[in-house]
């Protein structure tokens, strides 16, 4: 399959895959989707992710198929995965099925946000608005993330560019140039998937987002999309850093360090690896992390050295299909 000759959507009504990946979540996922049932602008496809669920997902998911309520104006998919590979191979799966269906864009959000009526009307507006500015080239657009009580969320702010008000300075007040954010709602076009491929699945769990979003501004950054609001039901409103790993945590921290460390040696270089894993120790000592965990996160900057993902292209996957 050829890659998009042209990097504008030139569809006069573009076509929008909603992807969200869900594991052992029941009651936030039905929020999910009854929060996207009612936007102004309904997705043209409707793919969840089932990440080898092990609660009442599977049986649930099978009732809101033969149930759904929007048949008519939107395709509903299924995939349902083996076992479970993370948010990221999740997400990696997911924006694989809307390219084979051939959207035009992928919306990604995770089972745990939900998004406001007009969410992705204004998504799409701010993206195709920053495109016309700044050309063919803006490779994603972010919502405004919000912690349930409206205030921000404070693990999900995307990180801005040194002129992140220049489209602000053209009038158009709702939209930030941004460089990364998480994948609590981003809209990725199409030719994204093709030039830059997929997510790291291999990555499993935190820091796929940050890395891809890092990976697609090579040529032009993303944008902020203010006034589509997403709420993330994350149960405390806190930010994370090296300090706070304890025992309950340090599964997802262990995957969090291997895949920032295996970031910047094989893609920033060594000094920039030495960089972030003196960086990451100086923090839990001064966390008064425990000396047991501190070995173990230890071990996961080793084994980046070894540990090098490489990118999946989803029209070499829709080829040999």
């Amino acid at each position: 399959m050829a890659i998009t000759q042209h990097k504008s959507v030139s569809s006069a009504s573009p076509t929008v895959a909603a992807i969200v990946v869900t594991f052992n979540r029941l009651d936030k996922l039905k929020t999910v989707l009854a929060s996207l049932e009612a936007q102004t602008r309904l997705p043209d496809q409707l793919i969840i992710v089932n990440n080898a669920s092990t609660d009442d997902t599977a049986a649930y998911l099978e009732e809101y198929r033969q149930s759904f309520a929007l048949n008519d104006s939107v395709q509903l998919s299924i995939v349902t995965l083996d076992k479970n590979v993370g948010g990221a191979g999740g997400f990696s799966a997911g924006m694989q099925k809307g390219y084979d269906l051939g959207a035009d864009y992928v919306w990604i959000f995770d089972d745990d946000g939900y998004p406001q009526p007009e969410a992705l009307d204004k998504l799409v507006q701010g993206y195709e608005t920053a495109e016309k500015e700044l050309g063919p080239d803006v490779p994603y657009a972010c919502s405004m993330v919000k912690f349930i009580d409206g205030n921000i969320s404070e693990m999900n702010n995307p990180i801005p560019t040194w002129d992140w008000g220049r489209l602000q300075a053209k009038g158009h007040a709702n939209l930030v140039l941004v460089t990364s954010c998480s994948f609590v709602s981003v809209l990725i076009p199409r030719w994204v998937m093709e030039l830059y491929g997929l997510p790291y699945k291999e990555y499993f769990i935190w820091f796929d987002d940050a890395e891809y979003t890092l990976r697609i501004t090579r040529e032009s950054p993303g944008v902020e999309v203010t006034d589509s609001v997403v709420l993330h039901d994350m149960g405390v409103n806190k930010g994370v850093n090296f300090r706070m790993i304890n025992e309950k945590n340090q599964w997802k921290f262990s995957y969090g360090i291997r895949n920032q460390a295996s970031y910047r040696l094989h893609h920033e270089g060594k000094i920039k690896y030495l960089i972030f894993c003196a960086t990451a120790w100086r923090e839990m000592k001064r966390g008064a992390v425990k000396k047991s965990i501190r070995r173990k996160m230890l071990r996961q900057m080793i084994e980046a050295i070894h540990f090098n993902p490489q990118i999946d292209y989803p029209q070499r996957a829709a080829s040999v299909m």
